[in-house]
């Protein structure tokens, strides 16, 4: 398979995870007038069982996070946790809910980059400093980091990941694929537990993109899937949707496949912590079930 007919086809699929990151996101956001709100927020978003809710909820979450963010002194690193939050909601945003307005998803996923990219300037100026070099100096940089910023590195990669879902057609956009992976597989080196086992999802569908023969790697993108799933106890269904999707399709294993897209419609998605991203992903499992019948 080439690239450019991957290009187009796994980057949504990533995109689609950033949901669960929406309880982080909003805890950050309101924590500061009153925890339990925060926390209370947080579970309603992650828990509803309908997307719909949440797409026409958030917008005012982003424009008061947009404010909160401005009133900010830049460069302070306390406001590293606001900047991830304002990058996660955005991210989030643009990742599952703005439908076929390429446009918006691209304005809203370079806010949620820049945000990003802001918060981790704020965090870490080392990093900073090699956001745009080559990928050994950011390498070298990204593992000297101290371990308290693992979580910023995991927002900073799914943001980025969100804005190559939203320039699918850039090739310099794409060129950038290689530290995101070793921002994920820092993050798993680091914490391997670290948010519920979602940043090797993230390497299941990355190592997954080509067969081996054109230097993809799909044993270690299944053993990041197999590994993210038993984490969730089986209750993570998008690791399971798309699995069969990237690593089962790549290698042809349709009954591996018909199997997982069995388990995640036959599952029930409420799940604390899952249960929006549950939800997405039944939704995409019928539509692969349909393809499925052309492709094997």
């Amino acid at each position: 398979m080439s690239m450019t007919h991957a290009r187009p086809r796994w980057l949504p699929g990533l995109a689609a995870l950033l949901a669960l990151m929406l309880a982080a996101g909003c805890a950050s956001l309101v924590g500061k007038a009153s925890d339990r709100f925060a926390a209370q927020l947080g579970s309603a978003v992650t828990n509803s069982n309908d997307p719909a809710t949440v797409r026409d909820g958030l917008p005012a979450y982003l424009l008061l996070i947009d404010g909160l963010v401005q009133g900010q002194v830049p460069g302070d690193k306390r406001n590293a946790s606001l900047l991830f939050a304002a990058a996660e909601l955005n991210g989030a945003y643009a990742g599952n809910f703005t439908g076929d307005d390429r446009d918006r998803a691209k304005r809203l996923a370079a806010k949620a980059l820049d945000y990003a990219r802001r918060g981790t300037c704020a965090q870490d100026k080392a990093l900073c400093a090699q956001l745009d070099a080559d990928v050994d100096a950011f390498t070298t940089a990204v593992k000297a980091a101290p371990r308290q910023n693992i979580a910023g590195q995991y927002a900073l990669a799914a943001a980025w990941v969100g804005f190559l879902q939203a320039n699918s057609e850039d090739w310099n956009a794409i060129a950038d694929l290689p530290k995101i992976e070793v921002l994920l597989g820092n993050v798993v080196a680091t914490d391997a537990g670290h948010a519920r086992g979602m940043p090797r999802v993230y390497l299941g569908v990355l190592n997954s993109l080509r067969p081996e023969a054109l230097g993809g790697k799909p044993e270690l993108g299944r053993s990041h899937f197999e590994a993210a799933i038993a984490m969730s106890q089986g209750r993570n269904l998008y690791a399971k949707t798309l699995m069969a999707e990237y690593y089962a399709r790549l290698v042809f294993d349709q009954a591996l496949h018909d199997r997982l897209l069995d388990e995640v419609l036959s599952a029930d998605p409420a799940e604390p912590g899952f249960t929006l991203t549950n939800v997405l992903a039944q939704e995409r499992a019928k539509a692969l079930v349909a393809s499925g019948k052309d492709y094997f």
